[in-house]
């Protein structure tokens, strides 16, 4: 049979070891990734790594043929399928068995109930709906490029017109999937987040304190600040709770939040939390942190509260919105949003910073939790910082695409894992996790710079090249949340890593991308020099982010 015919006949018929594939990838995926998986999720994942696997198969099936192979006798070819369907089948079964213990083996390690079952009949329908869904999109393609390809043929050459058609059906999906279904849910998603921005929370009522942003005398207006913006000026602890807790003398922390609709420009709404951050008495606390949002607008109270505690309330935490979508929807449809906000903030606020005396301005530090850490870690100009250092910053799980955080994890010292690296004698900056907190007793710098990333977070340790080559956080040592049955599988690890991604924070705090208040302690506890805080005033602070409970007021 020509080339073409089998090509272009796969679409009335399966392909025996496209299926084998299949379900060599279906096994595979149910093994374990960075997260454990609901059923659904996994049903959905292995419904595409069998569709991918078929896929893969077919195409070795042409390319045997395209090299003019020649076939076995049919007797050998009988013998192979029998054998290969037994064989195939007895892993499935096998893996399919073992698929609850390795999700529990995520579960224990992150302090989860353990599963009796991972409902594995309900999992494979679902498998099995999501893989015909593609299959069939999939023939609905090859069937329009057979088509094509006969209307060609009247004109010019078979082979030539086999690839124009795929040429042209691909650059059809590509511009229909990337120009009008990409960007038309991009467009709906924001619409959605943005309506969800606009509501308000009941009792979250325009602040009264002047000095509080949104007030009647603030420049930002309260109705342009959005929800989780909102959320952030009303919440945090008060003047009374710091000093309750600490049993010394507090100031109320100030916070300054300017939303995506309180003015039109990025630059505009830079300068507006400038001149907030001026009228409300910012620069004359003793530290100052410009923090970065997650994607919807979100600053992780686990982050802030902490820092305002162990500074006593004499801060000022300024912030400025930059997206209505989540972090992991923003990472992977246009990460720039989260560097190109951060940067013009912190340009703002820096070029007034260093026209100040420098024996009574603030200390100035930086924050960002996911794709905040994304922009906030390469929101200083490298030149004017060496001029004028500022005092450091604390990162939480920054995510695949940084750069600065990729090129100091390449850097590492050689002998320290990827989820932990050591980057020279540690002075400038340092990595650390909910198992290894930093040592406040070793000396550091002029500049204190902390990552915080758990070995769990697939916003972390994800990567495209995950497709091709094994993560070099997969190889040697591991993170003591990460399941020690994780293997890689080309193409398939990936897929289950990228899967983890909206799930990342599923869990409990303290792993994947749930950062712990008690991890942000310790961390302030360094980049801050609260050398003045006891373990146990730490221990008593920690105690009561872990009980969930209200801090005293």
């Amino acid at each position: 049979m020509p080339l073409n015919q089998r090509f272009f006949g796969y679409t009335q018929s399966f392909s025996f070891i496209g299926l084998a594939v299949a379900a060599l990838f279906f096994a595979a995926s149910v093994t374990p990734s960075l997260l454990p998986r609901h059923y659904l999720f996994q049903g959905i994942l292995s419904g595409f790594a069998s569709s991918l696997g078929y896929a893969i198969g077919v195409g070795f099936v042409l390319l045997y043929h395209f090299l003019e192979f020649r076939d076995p006798p049919p007797r050998v070819q009988r013998i192979a399928k029998g054998v290969t369907t037994v064989a195939v089948a007895i892993l499935v079964l096998l893996f399919v068995r073992q698929a609850t213990f390795w999700q529990n083996s995520i579960r224990m390690r992150m302090e989860m109930p353990q599963l009796e079952t991972s409902y594995p009949f309900r999992m494979m329908l679902i498998a099995l709906l999501t893989a015909t869904g593609l299959h069939l999109a999939a023939r609905l393609v090859l069937a329009a490029c057979g088509n094509l390809t006969q209307r060609m043929r009247r004109f010019i050459p078979r082979r030539f017109a086999q690839l124009m058609s795929a040429a042209l059906i691909g650059l059809l999906i590509l511009f229909v999937g990337e120009g009008i279904v990409t960007r038309g849910m991009l467009r709906v998603a924001d619409r959605i987040f943005l309506h969800a921005d606009q509501v308000i929370d009941e009792g979250i009522d325009q602040p009264t304190n002047r000095l509080q942003t949104g007030s009647e005398e603030s420049v930002v207006p309260w109705d342009s600040i959005g929800r989780r913006g909102k959320e952030f000026i009303v919440g945090g602890p008060t003047q009374q709770s710091i000093a309750s807790l600490t049993g010394q003398p507090a100031l109320q922390p100030i916070r300054v939040y300017v939303g995506m609709r309180s003015a039109e420009e990025l630059s505009a709404r830079a300068e507006l939390a400038l001149d907030e951050l001026i009228r409300v008495g910012g620069f004359e606390r003793s530290a100052m942190i410009i923090a970065t949002p997650t994607g919807t607008g979100w600053l992780d109270p686990g982050g802030v509260d902490t820092a305002e505690y162990l500074l006593g309330g004499d801060c000022a935490i300024v912030s400025m919105q930059y997206s209505y979508l989540p972090s992991w929807m923003t990472i992977l449809i246009d990460p720039r949003r989260s560097i190109e906000s951060a940067a013009a903030l912190f340009r703002a606020l820096y070029d007034h910073w260093v026209t100040l005396p420098v024996d009574s301005r603030p200390k100035l530090y930086l924050f960002g939790l996911s794709l905040g850490a994304l922009g906030s870690e390469v929101s200083p100009d490298l030149l004017r910082l060496l001029e004028t250092p500022i005092d450091g910053g604390l990162f939480s799980g920054p995510p695949f695409p940084s750069r600065q955080w990729a090129s100091l994890t390449a850097n590492r010292n050689p002998g320290s894992p990827e989820f932990l690296p050591r980057i020279r004698d540690g002075r400038i900056v340092r990595f650390t996790n909910q198992f290894a907190p930093p040592d406040r007793q070793q000396p550091w710098g002029s500049m204190r710079f902390l990552y915080i990333e758990y070995a769990s977070d697939p916003m972390v340790f994800f990567s495209p090249s995950l497709a091709y080559r094994e993560g070099s956080w997969m190889q040697g040592e591991r993170g003591k949340d990460v399941s020690p049955f994780l293997r890689w599988v080309p193409l398939v690890t990936f897929l289950q890593i990228g899967f983890d991604l909206p799930m990342a924070t599923s869990v409990p705090h303290g792993y994947g991308h749930n950062y712990a208040p008690r991890d942000y302690i310790d961390g302030w506890a360094a980049v801050l020099d609260r050398s003045s805080w006891s373990d146990a005033e730490l221990g008593r602070l920690k105690a009561h982010f872990d009980s969930g409970q209200p801090l005293p007021q």
